[in-house]
């Protein structure tokens, strides 16, 4: 029988970018949260290792003979010294592609530890890790799936116990957002910095909220200049009832709202569905 597990979304509720360097990458800092929903995997032993993939955005990977999760399932074989391992896998795409939300490496992640699991490996969420670094800058971060500082290029973490439940919204308005893009858009302005914040004074919700409007995400006025249609999701999110902080998410596309409970978050996501009917509108709570 295939074991399960959600992929959930990363959110950046800040993230400083500094100029390019030298080993061409951009220094940054964040603190990233975790939603509740996400993209979904399922993963059971098969003669041969394959992937399908299903749900209202499948689309999107179709073509992708080796997307992240395939890559990161070999590597795992690769450092377990067994090879290229059978199981059959299944994703479930549920989020938007090219979004800003850490998707395909959540998917990665996620599929580790599957993959991990369905083998029987001797091998802890540490050693998963190092691999998951292959995969990309944020991979750690997404195989923890935990609230967390991040600097250097992304793949230095303080995980961060204190945040509190955050209420949240999230929206997508149907455009991809070209990660590339967006940073060669931002080295065109040579604005922002890698600068690390205080923590709050507390980490009660109002607090943290408070906190957060003094941050920033220098990667959103680049990205709306490519794609006004998040300039458009930003207004749209930043004017529902209740919405107390509205800011892009990564390189974007999607935008995030914090409110004061989960309820405010429901009745505006509603509210905006209700207008908005090709956007992807998604209730959550970031931890």
């Amino acid at each position: 029988m295939a074991a399960a597990r959600l992929a959930p979304a990363k959110v950046n509720l800040f993230l400083h970018v500094g100029p390019l360097e030298a080993d061409g990458y951009h220094p940054l800092a964040s603190l990233a949260a975790f939603a509740d929903v996400g993209d979904r995997l399922a993963v059971e032993p098969a003669e041969r290792l394959s992937l399908a993939v299903v749900g209202p955005f499948a689309a999107a990977l179709q073509g992708e003979g080796d997307n992240l999760v395939l890559r990161a399932v070999r590597a795992l074989g690769a450092a377990a010294g067994v090879g290229e391992p059978g199981l059959r896998i299944t994703l479930d795409k549920q989020l938007p592609v090219a979004a800003g939300l850490g998707g395909g490496t959540s998917d990665a992640g996620a599929a580790l530890k599957l993959a991990r699991d369905a083998l029987g490996l001797p091998l802890d969420d540490a050693a998963l890790a190092e691999i998951a670094a292959g995969i990309g800058a944020d991979g750690p971060m997404c195989l923890h799936a935990r609230a967390a500082w991040a600097e250097g290029r992304g793949d230095v973490l303080t995980f961060e116990s204190g945040l509190p439940p955050l209420p949240a919204l999230l929206v997508n308005p149907g455009v991809p957002s070209s990660t590339g893009a967006v940073y060669r858009a931002f080295d065109d302005g040579a604005t922002g910095g890698a600068d690390r914040p205080r923590p709050p004074s507390a980490w009660d919700l109002l607090s943290v909220i408070d906190w957060l409007a003094a941050q920033r995400n220098d990667l959103q006025a680049p990205a709306v200049s490519l794609a006004p249609a998040i300039g458009e999701a930003l207004a749209a999110t930043a004017d529902l009832p209740g919405a107390r902080l509205t800011r892009m998410s990564g390189s974007g596309a999607t935008v995030f709202a914090l409110f004061d409970s989960a309820a405010a978050a429901g009745a505006a996501g509603r509210a905006l569905s209700a207008v908005r009917r090709g956007w992807w509108v998604r209730p959550t709570t970031l931890r």
